[in-house]
């Protein structure tokens, strides 16, 4: 076994035990009680990097080989080899595997037992540099812990929640890793009502260090399935990556909503060729905005993911 190898059903151990708006954009920096005690409580940036984010993939256990193939058919990469691990606080069995691709990271699971709650609702998982400094300085920002840290045994974890919805892992590993950064830092699509959208943004700024990178509210909803339209959409980059924020009213035609990743990729006509020939179906075909292409497809085992033109 060759060392890059051994480093990978390392890593494999490791995903697999850790899992898992209206007001003017200047209103992101109006700090309120809250937000006073987010900016008093946070020490330090808690991000890693987005090459240790990874997007959660569940899929049945009999389908977890098919997807990771088709997968690394459409983009590259390699996968650790699959194993059977215990990746809950609570009694659960699960097929597993660490997929590495040049535009992001996956953990898959495939469940031999039921999913404990409320495992399988988390989207991502993010590496942070202290799992107790993250879980404090994501409550001072206003998240809820909806699992609280546990041990495993390489780490820690625990699942939080945004308002708005949004429910992610965060992660700790006893042995730092290190891997090289991604030729393309995927999107994580957030899709929240008009209602929470600036609450979100602002308590995710607080916690990811992150900025605003464009907030539009004019831009075109053929995006998400709606030409004609137009909605709110809102880029943000941090040491966590890059994020997407949808604000809609909840009126989307399938698939929109369902995926929680968009990859960027060079040649968009020829990622999808190899992803039909892998068994994937474009579930909506490439539409034209102003600034890229995107389509819509599913995997083998039902993984839903955005791709588009560009990085």
């Amino acid at each position: 076994m060759s060392i890059d190898m051994i480093k990978l059903v390392r890593s494999s151990a490791i995903a697999a035990a850790f899992l898992i708006g209206i007001a003017p954009l200047a209103s992101f920096a109006d700090a309120g009680p809250h937000d006073a005690t987010a900016a008093s409580a946070i020490k330090g940036r808690v991000a890693v990097g987005p090459q240790y984010d990874t997007t959660h993939v569940y899929v049945a256990s009999a389908d977890v080989d098919t997807f990771v193939q088709s997968f690394l058919a459409t983009f590259g990469g390699k996968a650790s080899q699959k194993a059977v691990f215990t990746v809950t606080p609570t009694l659960s069995k699960t097929a597993s595997q660490y997929v590495q691709t040049p535009v992001g990271m996956l953990s898959v699971f495939g469940f031999e037992t039921p999913v404990p709650y409320p495992f399988g609702n988390e989207r991502t998982g993010y590496l942070v540099t202290d799992i107790d400094d993250a879980v404090k300085a994501a409550r001072a920002a206003g998240a809820d812990v909806i699992v609280e840290p546990f041990d495993d045994p390489i780490g820690k974890d625990a699942i939080i929640q945004w308002p708005g919805g949004l429910v992610m892992q965060l992660y700790w590993h006893t042995k730092a890793p290190n891997y090289a950064p991604l030729q393309s830092v995927p999107d994580n699509r957030v899709y929240v009502s008009r209602y929470e959208a600036n609450n979100f943004v602002r308590r995710w700024l607080r916690f990811s260090h992150g900025k605003v990178v464009s907030d539009n509210a004019r831009a075109d909803a053929g995006v998400i399935g709606k030409p004609g339209e137009t909605f709110r959409q809102i880029r943000i980059d941090s040491n966590f990556g890059r994020m997407v924020v949808f604000v809609t009213d909840g009126k989307l035609p399938f698939p929109f909503g369902k995926e929680t990743t968009g990859y960027g990729v060079d040649d968009l006509a020829a990622t999808l060729q190899r992803a039909q020939a892998a068994g994937a179906k474009v579930l909506v075909p490439p539409y034209a905005s102003a600034s890229y292409k995107t389509a819509m497809v599913e995997f083998p085992g039902g993984y839903i993911a955005e791709i588009h033109d560009g990085r």
